[in-house]
């Protein structure tokens, strides 16, 4: 069993690790992964072993707040947090500015010199105890709204687990307790002691760290705009009838047979299907598409999709969290919460982190009080390396980069469904296609139609799709379908007979109609002459099904029916090949159909007569030969596949978005997202490579610089409120570049 917690209080990458150490350790939980940027928790475990309250009770003796996940508007609730947490933090930061200001103008001006104003009371020469109480009751209200630095740094460090916070309330708390005793030896009639006081160090510090707080949520609040977004679409309340009567109600008091009345400019609020009326209905927010689509009675209409001009009655056929909606916002949920591979050595190095800065602080103030430098410039040293250090870009890096490159991916209509997936199609060199419904419609269409004779073109297709109409076979019914599509009246049928393998006959307005192949009109003792059997072989070189039809014992006409290609296949292969890919079109119809078909989409190489059965064995050939494979298929007959393959791309599978075999699903039915797709995870993959490439490098230049490595020789010591900044600024930068992917475009 798998449930998803939303958790209170994390604020680095380490908190992250104590999460996942407390949880991982219960009996029964098999595996748990934590989310920085989305803060919440998947806990993968056995509900016969250990029960829910346990997992959150474990959180809880962590230190951090396992929020509810049950109520009906969880969701909601978790958005009004985050909103309050945000608006909690900038009401922090500018108390704490407003403090903050005066406080680095009395402590600051009288070490710059007498240019700038400054009240004779509270010159540190002359009044020194009225100065250090001066910078006492400023810096008091900036240490209470930072007041949770102190209250978690400490008893995340109480319980041998530091945290960012720790770094944070070691740091300040150091400059505060020895700016107190520089107080306290002014009042015992040292003066001279004025001149070690750092409150303005404590006070700058825990301004900046607000600061950087307040863009760090906000930034982060952003990084899941799209599923915000999917999830204002839904809308509030449908017209149903009942009792002969129209009635608005809330769409979650909607059941599963209700007839549902959309109107003109209206939204759809339960997935359904037509059965009155006719319409165009933008499904722009499903597939990406802005093209509406036509519905007419029997068509399938989604929740959330806007009518655009007409009124329809549909049948509702799934209602609150199954519409096809809720599935998207579910799997775009779980993307955003799980991992990557590639986090793996932040999430090693986020565990044994803060431990090893404390370390080096330490060792670093030590190792300049030993070589001869004042305790004032010990505890400078001390500070600055804390405050510098970063766990929050690290734990940042990846999880907000995919949140943004999985929202963007559903704004495509491309549902990604895990950061595993995102990263292993990154690395996809082979693209397998299924050929039928992927590459071509996936259904017989009629392409070609010759009159010979006294006969018209119309006059074949009637007596033909008379005929046929009466058949099963979907080779005839293409036929039927083609002749509706030119409003052609199919007439009465009399006598008919089906010759499997070969053709059928009947009796149409008096004719004597046959229709089949060469085999079937030879066995009726009709004449094929050598044009149209030359043209018959023509038309199946190009992967095409002939038949002919005779009328009264003469040959009539030829026809020719075949699964067409879409009109996208070949430009989206063709962007495939473009991104160095080898595609391989796998089928099971005979090789000349298959070479056909590939010769139109400029497929090089096709692997044809190959059994559903046989398709996953032919993708293992392809990974054992070193290639990492992406196979695209409709997701019923090609799951073994999908399954086998690195990557399972499931095409054109709106209506079940939470398929099983497949990595990928792709709302349209066409091949246009698979390479959209692989590219939106390269830029993925991409942005958390710089991502996690600025969180190690900030830290592994910023620690040694604040420990004083460039003061070694010669060069100037980090101030501790530079290094507050540095720090503020590298979490905000890591989630600045995670934004920009929201900028990606498709290449054409």
């Amino acid at each position: 069993m798998s449930v998803t917690i939303p958790i209170g209080g994390m604020t680095c990458a380490a908190c992250v690790r104590r999460v996942e150490k407390a949880v991982g350790k219960l009996d029964g939980v098999q595996a748990v992964s934590v989310n920085l940027a989305t803060e919440k928790a998947t806990v993968d475990y056995d509900p016969q072993t250990v029960r829910l309250p346990q997992i959150k009770q474990a959180i809880e003796k962590a230190g951090y707040q396992a929020l509810d996940n049950q109520a009906p508007d969880a969701a909601a609730q978790d958005r009004e947090r985050r909103r309050r947490a945000i608006r909690t933090l900038w009401l922090k930061f500018t108390v704490a500015a407003v403090f903050t200001l005066p406080l680095l103008y009395v402590a600051m001006v009288p070490m710059i010199g007498a240019a700038i104003p400054y009240p004779a009371f509270l010159e540190p020469m002359d009044h020194p105890l009225t100065h250090a109480l001066a910078e006492v009751i400023l810096v008091a209200p900036v240490i209470g709204v930072g007041y949770r630095f102190y209250t978690v740094g400490f008893k995340n460090l109480f319980h041998l687990s530091p945290s960012m916070d720790s770094l944070i309330a070691i740091g300040t708390g150091a400059a505060v307790v020895y700016s107190a005793v520089g107080v306290g030896r002014i009042a015992a009639g040292q003066p001279d002691a004025v001149e070690q006081l750092y409150f303005e160090t404590a006070g700058v510090i825990i301004s900046l760290i607000l600061l950087g707080k307040s863009l760090e949520a906000v930034s982060k609040g952003r990084t899941g705009e799209a599923i915000k977004r999917l999830m204002r679409l839904a809308p509030k309340t449908a017209f149903v009838i009942l009792d002969g009567q129209e009635q608005e109600l809330p769409v979650a008091d909607v059941e599963v047979g209700d007839l549902i009345v959309v109107k003109p400019g209206g939204q759809v609020p339960v997935d359904g299907v037509v059965v009155d009326g006719h319409t165009a209905i933008d499904e722009s927010m499903l597939t990406g598409e802005s093209i509406p689509v036509e519905k007419a009675p029997g068509d399938p209409v989604y929740a959330a999709t806007l009518s655009a001009t007409g009124s329809i009655r549909c049948r509702a056929t799934k209602v609150g969290s199954d519409t096809a909606l809720a599935q998207i916002i579910r799997l775009v949920e779980e993307a955003q919460g799980s991992k990557a591979p590639i986090a793996a050595l932040a999430d090693r190095v986020s565990g044994v982190f803060v431990p090893v800065v404390c370390a080096v602080a330490l060792a670093a103030g030590l190792a300049w009080l030993i070589g001869g430098e004042s305790l004032a410039f010990a505890l400078q040293v001390f500070i600055s390396v804390l405050v510098i250090a970063c766990p929050c870009a690290l734990g940042l890096a990846t999880p907000t980069a995919i949140m943004v490159g999985t929202g963007k991916g559903a704004e495509n209509g491309i549902l990604i469904k895990s950061g595993e997936a995102l990263e292993r199609a990154c690395q996809v060199t082979a693209v397998v296609l299924d050929k039928t419904g992927t590459v071509t419609e996936g259904h017989p269409t009629l392409t070609d139609l010759t009159a010979w004779g006294n006969f018209t073109p119309d006059q074949v297709l009637h007596l033909a799709a008379s005929a046929e109409a009466a058949s099963e076979h979907p080779l005839g019914a293409a036929i039927v379908e083609a002749a509706k599509a030119k409003g052609l009246a199919l007439a009465a049928v009399d006598g008919f007979a089906a010759v499997p393998g070969r053709g059928i006959g009947a009796q149409v307005d008096g004719h004597t109609v046959a229709a089949g192949n060469r085999a079937y009109l030879d066995q009726l003792g009709i004449a094929v002459d050598t044009a149209a059997a030359g043209a018959a072989a023509a038309l199946q070189q190009e992967g095409k099904t002939p038949m002919f039809v005779a009328v009264d014992g003469t040959l009539a006409g030829l026809v020719a029916v075949a699964d067409v290609v879409k009109a996208s296949s070949a430009s989206a292969i063709g962007r495939l090949q473009a991104k160095g890919l080898e595609v391989v079109m796998l089928t099971g119809d005979a090789a000349a159909t298959a070479r056909a078909i590939a010769d139109q989409v400029g497929v090089d190489r096709v692997v044809a007569e190959v059994l559903p059965a046989d398709k996953a064995a032919q993708v293992a050939d392809l990974q054992r030969a070193g290639g990492v494979v992406a196979m695209v298929g409709d997701g019923i007959n090609d799951a073994p596949a999908l399954a086998q393959a690195d990557v399972g791309i499931a095409i054109g599978s709106g209506t079940d978005v939470a398929m099983e075999s497949a990595d990928v699903v792709l709302m349209r039915s066409d091949l246009t997202e698979v390479p959209t797709a692989i590219e939106l995870s390269r830029r993925t993959i991409r942005n958390i490579k710089q991502n996690l490439f600025w969180a190690f490098g900030y830290n592994v230049v910023g620690i040694p610089v604040a420990a004083g490595l460039l003061h070694l020789f010669g060069g100037p010591l980090l101030s501790p409120v530079i290094a507050a900044a540095a720090m503020s600024l590298s979490s905000v930068s890591v989630l600045t570049n995670a934004l920009r992917l929201k900028r990606f475009r498709p290449s054409a």
